[in-house]
């Protein structure tokens, strides 16, 4: 008999509740949860898709070890044994950092990615991090960093209560939304404009979400910033800035209104190709509305100046006095952060406490440029020993990362590689051991990281839908034994990893006075903890520690796993509240609005007012059946609209002779790729647009179906030389290339 179970959907970041049907060990169907207190029953075409994305023949049921070259089935001792044997050696002779980490975007995803990596890059000592976050939101993290004092401290748009929302390269219609954890994010726009709301977007193409706008203004690509930086202009010159609530919260208005003397509308007009005009009505608009939020997002973040327009995103909700309040832009409270602490100044927010080897790039948040991660294998310098091994985690940076050319030839050239994938792909191709999880389906779920960027402050948990089949191991488990085999451990068994964190949790937790544990006993604490395992027993303790938990009995009606389990549709915390200025770890102490590595960057903006573009550039677009490369292997999500095709304005088109459906090269400064044009006035002239995620047609792979359609790698395009150079995000968008006929016929693409 068929029977059903609750999973919040892992693979976007929306995480809608779904309600899953189960024959046997088999999933047989996913609808939306009506009853999740968060999504009520929202689902979208990924979601539906559930059950084949867990069932997809393809995915790896037991470990790789490459013997004899070639990778071959093994056991799972095996699989560690070879961890432990290939990884240790180039710790003792080359020293931490010679140990390459990349973290990808699945591992916000699950419950494992957000519990075990951070104590696997401790356990190795090594800076050498490369995440998905520099080709994608480091610029936020970055100006969030120096605003707010903290990187993670990131406001978002109150859609429920907003009336005007300004969205720059940001299409939420096909992403579900990012840094903004929203499900039915079409819903919640329809309703903005139901009530009365006005919505405007900013994105040189006209998405659905553009269509969806009152009004939509195709800007250059990569202007963002400067029309930002107009309209905080307008804002000072007509006397439009009203901080309200938070003027003892703020330092530096005076200095920003000085630095953004140079960017009238007129200035910033050509740069933008937006009148001048309009840019006034903007920013008037902005500060006349009721309630207002500006929302930025990858179109915006992925530029040459991707963190200065990340700050001004900020800079307008501030100016305008929609920080921090219910309508605006409000800090989310999710129930597994840290207890709120008395505000006062902090330690504040550091970049480049390091350097990469190669170039010198700044780390920022931990992490050097995905962009450099090729260089800091293949060149050698004297600063240490390249990166000589390598531990990805649902991570495929072939194809993620600039110059995926280069980056193929240089992971061949590693001493040793883990990776941690469900798949053989372009990626974890090269590795000596591959230590696939199981299903989703087979694992337990919690949003550590979108609970923290969720536009209403709730809390979800659910556990495995379907027991672990016998030949599996949790994902859980395979972290836990991997920082045990990486950090000279072998052997232990993996629970110690739980035990060793709950235990340096509680310790540090009874020695703060602010703290509702201080003074306890670490041990005495610990054995209160429930859970099945050590991942449950860590979830408790963070909700007990948590700003809604029990503090082990200090407020009893607050949150604990078993409150939690005993509502399986989640339970709501309650809309955004303003929190300021108690989240804030500035030096200070307050939100500082003009940072001196923001400073210092602003003469490079002022400079690209007198630039103009020539020629052709390119920018990404997302579908709503993809999420990067995860989602071409299932037949289910492509195919119909969700192609690899280059879209060109008919102007273009028609100027160099190119035809709907035509083979076109399209080549950048890292190389050349080929696509079939679809010609269509959705984006504006001077710009096309390809697909991230595409170029399955490497050897060695084996996702039948996505080699079958494998698409073009647009991050070929790039060569890894442009970069943000306060955030070391790569720049993905707004880079010019060539575009023209091929007489070949291109029957991997057609």
């Amino acid at each position: 008999m068929p029977r059903t179970a609750l999973r919040i959907c892992p693979l976007c970041e929306a995480t809608c509740g779904l309600t899953l049907t189960i024959e046997g060990t088999q999933v047989t169907g996913a609808r939306g949860d009506r009853d999740d207190v968060f999504s009520k029953g929202f689902i979208c075409p990924k979601g539906a898709s559930f059950g084949a994305v867990d069932s997809d023949p393809d995915r790896l049921r037991t470990p790789l070890v490459r013997r004899d070259g070639e990778l071959r089935e093994a056991t799972w001792q095996e699989a560690f044994d070879a961890v432990a044997a290939g990884i240790r050696p180039v710790v003792e002779r080359h020293g931490p950092n010679a140990v390459g980490v990349v973290l990808g975007n699945p591992n916000v995803h699950t419950m494992a990615g957000g519990l075990y990596p951070p104590v696997l890059i401790a356990a190795l000592g090594t800076r050498s991090l490369f995440t998905a976050s520099t080709v994608d939101q480091m610029p936020k993290h970055v100006s969030s960093g120096l605003l707010y004092g903290d990187a993670n401290l990131i406001p978002v748009p109150d859609l429920d209560r907003t009336d005007h929302l300004l969205l720059l390269g940001a299409n939420p219609l096909e992403s579900n939304g990012s840094l903004c954890t929203a499900p039915d994010f079409p819903g919640r726009l329809k309703a903005l404009k139901a009530r009365g709301g006005t919505l405007t977007v900013i994105d040189p193409r006209r998405t659905r979400t553009a269509r969806l706008a009152d009004r939509h203004l195709a800007i250059r690509p990569g202007t963002d910033a400067l029309l930002l930086a107009a309209m905080a202009h307008v804002l000072f010159e007509e006397g439009l800035v009203q901080l309200g609530e938070l003027t003892a919260h703020v330092q530096g208005v005076e200095e920003l209104r000085d630095a953004t003397r140079d960017f009238t509308p007129e200035a910033a007009a050509a740069a933008c190709d937006i009148d001048a005009g309009v840019i006034r009505t903007l920013a008037r608009e902005l500060a006349a509305a009721e309630s207002a939020a500006v929302y930025g997002r990858i179109g915006s973040c992925t530029v040459p100046f991707g963190t200065l327009g990340s700050w001004l995103v900020d800079v307008l909700n501030i100016l305008t006095g929609n920080l921090d309040r219910p309508g605006g832009a409000l800090f989310p409270q999710a129930a597994t952060d840290k207890a709120p602490r008395p505000a006062g100044p902090g330690r504040g927010f550091e970049l480049g406490r390091w350097h990469s080897r190669v170039s010198k790039h700044p780390e920022a948040k931990g992490e050097l440029p995905l962009s450099a991660l090729s260089e800091e294998i293949d060149t050698a310098t004297e600063d240490g020993a390249p990166v000589r091994a390598l531990i990805a985690i649902a991570a495929n940076p072939v194809l993620s990362a600039p110059d995926g050319d280069r980056l193929d030839k240089a992971l061949a050239s590693l001493d040793f590689v883990i990776s941690v994938d469900p798949y053989l792909n372009e990626t974890s191709r090269h590795a000596d051991v591959v230590l696939p999880p199981p299903p989703p389906a087979q694992s337990p779920h919690h949003d550590f990281a979108f609970n923290t960027l969720a536009v209403r402050n709730q809390v979800r948990y659910t556990r495995p839908a379907v027991p672990l089949e016998q030949d599996r191991m949790a994902e859980t488990e395979i972290l836990a034994r991997l920082i045990l085999a990486a950090s000279g451990m072998h052997g232990a068994e993996p629970s110690a990893v739980d035990a060793m964190v709950i235990d340096q949790t509680l310790t540090k937790a009874v020695r703060d006075p602010h703290s509702p544990v201080h003074g306890g006993d670490p041990k005495e604490l610990a054995a209160l903890l429930t859970g099945d395992n050590g991942p449950e027993r860590r979830l408790d303790l963070m909700l007990r520690l948590g700003p809604y938990g029990d503090g082990f009995g200090a407020q009893p009606e607050g949150l604990t796993l078993e409150k939690l389990l005993a509502h399986p549709h989640g339970i709501d915390l309650g809309p955004l509240r303003p929190r300021l200025p108690q989240p804030l770890k500035t030096v200070s102490g307050k939100v500082e609005l003009l940072p001196a590595p923001i400073a210092g960057d602003l003469p490079r903006l002022r400079a690209a007012l007198r630039e103009r573009a020539t020629g052709l550039v390119l920018v990404g677009r997302r579908h709503l059946r993809s999420n990067n490369s995860w989602m071409h292997n299932i037949p289910a999500l492509t195919g119909g609209s969700n192609r690899c095709t280059l879209h060109l304005n008919p102007e273009d088109a028609e100027r160099l002779g190119l035809r709907d459906g035509a083979a076109v090269r399209i080549k950048g400064a890292g190389g050349e790729v080929t696509a079939p044009a679809e010609v269509t006035d959705a984006v504006r002239p001077g710009v096309v647009s390809l697909p991230h995620g595409w170029g399955h047609d490497r050897p060695g792979t084996r996702q039948s179906h996505a080699a079958a359609d494998p698409g073009a790698n647009v991050n070929q395009l790039l060569d890894g030389s442009l970069l943000d150079p306060l955030s070391g995000n790569a720049v993905l968008n707004g880079v010019p290339v060539e575009v023209s006929a091929v007489t070949e016929k291109l029957t991997q693409l057609t």
